[in-house]
């Protein structure tokens, strides 16, 4: 097993370290190698996705990823940005389905944004269309409109489409997830308004009668954001476009008490994936070790399962993080009275600890 680290930019450092000290005390034997992406690349190689980072990301059997970007970037030229080089690695890599789980750990009910009783036990998967729609389309750019209220006024444009074979890959892909969950499936569109979703709901329909077995409905995306704060727990599987989906799981982020708490997969047909944390490179905070780390601890262990052939090893890795929230340990995202606020190292070394067998309490020396 050969994996390519790629920790990238602001708290991608020090969340992917300690998710790679998790690795390392499983006794697996794997292969690594770390490489520059985003800003860190652009600063050392002027591109945030170097030919050498990409060459070996399409080597290894899994990359474990971090998180990119800063503010500081934000006048370059945007095919230089930091935030290229994961959407350069999910073309390059052809990886079209995300995987963003959306989990309330009984130890967390009371972090969440709702009341508990709205997400205690909540499970929900959000498949997100990764490769195509507004964020790809093509043409794209700034001219002068000639049409429009404003003729002659300098305008912007993006182009959402989707061709038939990336719905029906994704729709797949929903429907056999579906099939090892609770068999529903809520597609999420906006066929009402877009012709682009009004193909997706009709394709999603035609790949629906291979599947009997799993309940599709399908939802207008304004009406699902909706529901997710209203009753969140009657979603099972939630399959949608790119720019929906990327809004939608960041949602149902927050009903889970963080998106620290959020790991994420992306996998190409033959099932390579890329894995990282749901939230971002957080610049305000990089650097002073209050970043939670379990995202990226829990998106080892779904690169385990998913990628590696490795399931046993990640069933450890999430027994460890249940085992670390139910001593009561917290990063500041995640905090509230009555537990103890440790920072980044001493939450990656309680998991370690919890995977050791060791006592989880005795490994806190400091608290951030």
């Amino acid at each position: 097993m050969k994996i390519a680290i790629l920790p990238g930019d602001g708290i991608g450092t020090e969340i992917v370290e300690q998710a790679v000290r998790v690795l390392n005390v499983l006794d697996l034997r794997f292969e690594s190698e770390t490489a520059l992406v985003g800003g860190a690349a652009y600063e050392a190689h002027g591109h945030p996705l170097p030919e050498s980072t990409l060459n070996l990301a399409k080597a290894a059997d899994a990359v474990l990823f971090g998180a990119v970007g800063d503010w500081k970037y934000d006048k370059l030229e945007r095919a230089l940005r930091p935030e290229q080089a994961i959407l350069g690695l999910r073309k390059h890599l052809g990886l079209f389905a995300n995987f963003r789980p959306a989990l309330c750990y009984e130890q967390l009910t009371h972090a969440s944004s709702l009341k508990p009783e709205l997400v205690a036990g909540l499970d929900i998967l959000i498949i997100r269309e990764l490769t195509g729609d507004i964020y790809f389309g093509q043409p794209r750019g700034r001219r002068t409109a000639v049409d429009g209220h404003f003729p002659g006024a300098e305008e912007a444009f993006d182009t959402m489409r989707y061709s038939r074979p990336e719905i029906e890959r994704i729709a797949h892909v929903a429907f056999q997830a579906a099939r090892k969950r609770h068999k529903k499936v809520t597609s999420v569109d906006k066929a009402n308004v877009l012709e682009t979703f009004q193909f997706w709901k009709d394709v999603v329909t035609e790949v629906h009668a291979q599947y009997p077995d799993v309940e599709l409905e399908h939802m207008y995306v304004d009406n699902a954001a909706m529901q997710l704060v209203r009753a969140p727990k009657k979603f099972d599987v939630v399959v949608t476009g790119n720019m929906f989906g990327d809004i939608l799981s960041d949602e149902a982020a927050m009903l889970t008490g963080s998106i620290g708490m959020l790991p994420s997969a992306s996998l190409d047909k033959n099932g390579k994936g890329l894995y990282e944390p749901s939230h971002g490179s957080a610049p305000d905070i990089a650097g002073k070790g209050v970043a939670n780390p379990l995202a990226t601890i829990l998106s080892a262990a779904m690169m385990l399962r998913f990628s590696l052939n490795q399931g046993a090893a990640a069933d450890r890795i999430e027994s460890a993080v249940q085992a670390v929230l139910a001593a009561g340990l917290r990063t500041a995202d995640i905090w509230s009275e009555g537990t103890q606020r440790v920072g980044t190292r001493e939450m990656g070394d309680a998991v370690v600890a919890s995977l050791a067998g060791k006592a989880i309490g005795k490994t806190i020396t400091t608290k951030s």
